[in-house]
């Protein structure tokens, strides 16, 4: 059985869609990403799940389940907790989520005291575990700092830590290694990957890099202008990628043998669709290299063509080959 459920999601500004019937499913522990370019709707979809889309926007879905329970027939009671112990979600920036003029422990404290009812001392005492836990050093010293003092990667481990607080059953971490350097994502990385294997947690994971999916996830659903376009595991996106948006995307990804070899990597052409663009039939066509005149008629329904791997291109011309690296 799944622990979340997503069908037939629609995310709309007034009268432009920006998700569209998009689906996601997560079972108990797994480890999934949702991958696309900027604006194709991961962090709607993701904000969907707890019903925290920003003002202006509205919803709709066949179903959002979590644990079998309705999301959109939930009170406010019920969401808030739900927020609160039940699904912790990391925003995409650290430095503008947490408040400037507090330092960093008081507002984990106050995350214990308002969600868990704690005391104030039990509360702070926590939340110095809780430092040290995420892999703070020091942890009763930064517990006094402000945002300011601390490295972005300091700050994205105390986010890990407020949305922890609770031992949630699923953790959404959107974009969380963005801005980082490579050494600081790859610690953040294992840190994810040790706190799902330790509270057995399911992790859904927003990024715009394969070479980051790849590292951590179970499976993987590709998103393009506000559509799921491929959802499979990662060894078969990898081995056998059926849409030539993924294909696109894992040609642009450098690798160590690209790099020895001096090789340019294939950028995608042209740029994604704006919200205020109509698009017939697929709506990676207009930037699609292998797109025919049937493309303008593609209804993006997820076709099974593999048993777990689903795809919205019915042509699907490069089944058989190999991604070039």
């Amino acid at each position: 059985m799944s622990l979340l459920r997503i069908d037939g999601l629609h995310v709309e500004f007034g009268p432009l869609v920006a998700v569209h019937d998009a689906g996601l499913e997560v079972g108990p522990g797994e480890f999934v990403g949702l991958i696309g370019e900027s604006g194709s709707g991961k962090t709607l979809t993701c904000r969907s799940i707890l019903r925290l889309l920003p003002r202006g926007a509205s919803m709709s879905a066949r179903e959002i389940s979590f644990d079998g329970r309705d999301v959109q027939a939930m009170s406010g009671a019920e969401l808030r907790a739900l927020r609160a112990r039940e699904i912790g979600m990391i925003f995409q920036d650290p430095f503008s989520t947490l408040n400037p003029v507090f330092r960093v422990g008081e507002q984990l404290a106050e995350t214990l005291r308002v969600n868990l009812g704690m005391k104030k001392a039990a509360a702070r005492a926590e939340a110095i575990e809780l430092l040290g836990h995420v892999g703070i050093p020091d942890p009763p010293r930064r517990f006094l700092s402000y945002p300011h003092e601390l490295s972005g990667g300091m700050r994205q481990r105390v986010m890990i830590a407020m949305a922890m607080a609770a031992k949630p059953r699923m953790l959404i971490a959107d974009e969380p290694t963005t801005a980082l350097d490579v050494t600081t994502q790859e610690q953040i990385l294992e840190l994810l990957l040790r706190l799902r294997r330790e509270h057995d947690m399911a992790v859904v994971l927003v990024s715009h890099d394969f070479g980051v999916i790849a590292q951590v996830c179970d499976r993987v659903a590709v998103m393009y202008g506000g559509f799921v376009v491929e959802s499979a595991t990662v060894e078969t996106i990898y081995q056998r990628p059926e849409h030539p948006y993924t294909r696109a995307l894992l040609e642009s990804v450098p690798s160590l043998e690209s790099a020895g070899r001096r090789a340019r990597r294939q950028a995608i052409e042209g740029q994604p669709p704006e919200l205020s663009e109509q698009v017939a039939g697929c709506v990676f066509r207009p930037r699609c290299r292998f797109a025919r005149d049937s493309c303008g008629e593609v209804s993006m329904a997820l076709e099974e063509v593999a048993p777990a791997h689903a795809c919205a291109c019915p042509v699907r011309p490069f089944a058989r080959t190999a991604v070039r690296t």
